[in-house]
């Protein structure tokens, strides 16, 4: 354990989120994404919601400052008529750490799946949200 970090926050994601450089992508999937497909590499983060997972790293994960949509959001597909309120939960949480007004972007879905393929991590997760999968680009940290 350590002073400062949530216990959320195992082993082996403060390993990927400290291994990240700028650019590199994270996805936090929902229990129902193809995670161990689709990652180059897993976390597993079972029995976690993707919004408290968001909570305790992202006062420790800076987001890009030098691209319009530094978090992207797979979109619904084009008649499904689910809700996704959780989108509003993660809105929320990112805009204490990132101030600007325009910060998700939508996906489709299988540009969605391309784009995991690609990132530097999944983080498998217990959210039960449907379309609750979210993507993240690491931004810098600069001296203050």
């Amino acid at each position: 354990m350590l002073k400062g970090i949530s216990s959320l926050i195992s082993p082996d994601l403060i390993k990927i989120l400290m291994e990240m450089g700028h650019s590199d992508e994270i996805v936090f999937a929902d229990a129902n994404f193809p995670a161990a497909s689709h990652a180059q590499r897993l976390v597993r983060c079972d029995g976690h919601s993707i919004p408290e997972l968001l909570e305790a790293i992202l006062p420790l994960f800076p987001l890009d400052i030098y691209v319009d949509h530094p978090a992207a959001l797979m979109a619904v597909t084009p008649g499904d008529p689910v809700e996704t309120p959780v989108w509003d939960r993660y809105k929320s949480i990112v805009a204490k750490h990132d101030a600007r007004p325009e910060t998700f972007e939508e996906i489709e879905r299988f540009a969605f799946y391309e784009r995991a393929k690609r990132a530097y991590a999944v983080v498998s997760t217990g959210e039960l949200a449907l379309y609750a999968n979210i993507i993240l680009k690491k931004g810098i940290v600069s001296e203050p």
